[in-house]
């Protein structure tokens, strides 16, 4: 639940999330169309750029690449275990 906004109010109300991809054609300007609401009613916008889903982004560039390990079975910061001493 969202408060109204106002800090003094005791009435919650709920709001419905609606999920739309657009384009932006001009700057600045964003343009949504044939949303189910009515007029005047009251609503909050949160815009979310997918800018890092761009085409040619690799988010996993290691993703596939060979691992090769340099003396797999030495010991690792063995001198960081009290028991040992």
């Amino acid at each position: 639940m969202i408060s109204s906004g106002d800090v003094n109010a005791t009435e919650e109300r709920k709001m419905q999330a609606y999920r739309v991809e657009t384009i932006v054609v001009q700057d600045g300007t964003l343009t949504i169309k044939g949303l189910p609401l009515r007029t005047g009613e009251k609503i909050e916008v949160i815009i979310l750029s997918s800018a890092d889903k761009a085409e040619g982004v690799n988010r996993y560039p290691l993703q596939g690449k060979p691992v090769h390990y340099l003396n797999p079975f030495e010991s690792v910061a063995e001198n960081d275990w009290d028991v040992l001493r």
